[in-house]
């Protein structure tokens, strides 16, 4: 099938087109028709397929022309935010629909001129939305669509009770699209609370790895991962990489070492003031950069076009985070390679890994490169040293401190 068979008008067909879309995933197929007819969906589908279309083409075409503020799509971080914004005025380019997004980190001011213009569609954080709410410079009276994208994200960074506070300041009568990655206890019982006789979506398996991608792991020493990852990149033909870091300041000095290797780097991570962020995002996506090293900040909806491989300089901490992060390639159907670089002490969280996607990774080698394959031995121990003592039997310390030797 095709964007054509959908029921989509002209002026948003023109929009995919301007877009380059081909042809819809299997997300957009199935939730797009219910959608247009009004109907509640909850869809649950892999990262990487295509929900944000899904959820943006019924919601412009069914607000149609540019009246008052009619839409509201929640989101679960400002990158997120300004993505979907970013999505909306591509889809909708040919139509009057006017959509601006607000979200924490940055001031208020061209925010609430945005609010006062007039909006169609209005792009959400949980909390920078709340505290429009209670200065007065946004309502949700005429809200007749709503959107809450990637959920179980919110679930995770807690915005969970400001989210309820704001679907209760919804209309009732109103069409709710829920979208999330999966679907646990928490996040069904709010589904079944925010919406009505909802059409229930489910593509893939929500354990398991996107077909399209290409993974395996490295097992090394720790002492070895950086040298490690310089020889990936140089053998493979990446056009652009996401490396994964477990801490912010892990983020800081791989990417520092890489510029050092002469690689274009951008970093992306929590202590990353929102201006560095837009622009380590807007380089990667234009290829100023060829490397991306980002914490799990990146795991989830950041939609980057084109990143042809994912390394994860460390293992995640939670099996579910490894199929997010390497769902950041091989995106709408797109091929892609994935490569986890395993120390030796972390064999236990790569068979956790296994069994939460029901299959055992690829273990791989690179030619020329001395590193083991069986990760079970222990590192060698460094030789312990005796303390130096003094005639009396003191330890010697530096700053001339002598303690007694017990």
């Amino acid at each position: 099938m095709s964007f054509n068979s959908l029921g989509l008008t002209k002026t948003l067909l023109q929009g995919v087109e301007a877009m380059g879309y081909g042809e819809p995933t299997p997300i957009q197929l199935r939730a797009i028709p219910p959608g247009l007819e009004g109907r509640d969906v909850i869809a649950s589908a892999q990262t990487g397929t295509g929900k944000t279309a899904a959820f943006a083409l019924p919601a412009l075409q069914k607000l149609g022309k540019h009246g008052n503020l009619r839409c509201l799509i929640l989101e679960p971080t400002r990158e997120l935010a300004m993505q979907v914004e970013t999505s909306l005025r591509g889809l909708g380019r040919f139509t009057d629909l006017r959509v601006a997004s607000v979200f924490g980190g940055v001031g208020y001011g061209a925010q609430r001129s945005a609010l006062r213009d007039g909006l169609d569609i209005l792009v959400a954080t949980p909390g920078r939305l709340e505290d429009h709410l209670r200065q007065g410079t946004v309502r949700l009276n005429d809200i007749s669509i709503l959107v809450l994208d990637e959920v179980d994200r919110m679930l995770d960074v807690g915005f969970l009770p400001p989210m309820k506070r704001i679907i209760a300041k919804c209309p009732a009568d109103r069409q709710t699209l829920f979208f999330s990655a999966t679907l646990p206890p928490e996040i069904a019982q709010l589904a079944a609370w925010a919406s009505r006789n909802p059409v229930r979506v489910e593509i893939g398996a929500p354990r398991s790895v996107v077909d399209t991608v290409k993974h395996g792991v490295y097992i090394t020493d720790h002492s070895r991962k950086f040298g490690m990852l310089l020889a990936l990149l140089n053998a493979s033909d990446f056009q652009s990489a996401l490396v994964f870091s477990r801490t912010k300041h892990g983020a800081d000095r791989i990417a520092r070492r890489l510029r050092d290797n002469n690689h274009s780097v951008a970093v992306l991570h929590a202590n990353r003031s929102q201006n560095q962020r837009i622009e380590a995002l807007e380089g990667f996506k234009s290829g100023k950069y060829g490397i991306m090293v980002a914490t799990d900040i990146a795991a989830r909806g950041i939609d980057i076009a084109g990143v042809s491989h994912v390394i994860n300089y460390d293992i995640p901490q939670h099996p579910e985070d490894y199929v997010h992060r390497i769902g950041r390639t091989g995106r709408a159907l797109r091929t892609g390679d994935a490569f986890t670089l395993v120390g030796r002490d972390e064999m236990k969280k790569l068979a956790a890994i296994e069994r939460f996607i029901g299959r055992k990774i690829d273990r791989c080698q690179l030619e020329g490169v001395n590193v083991p394959i069986h990760g079970e031995e222990a590192a060698p121990r460094k030789p312990k040293i005796e303390p130096r003592l003094d005639g009396r039997g003191h330890v010697r310390r530096r700053g001339g401190r002598r303690f007694a030797r017990r």
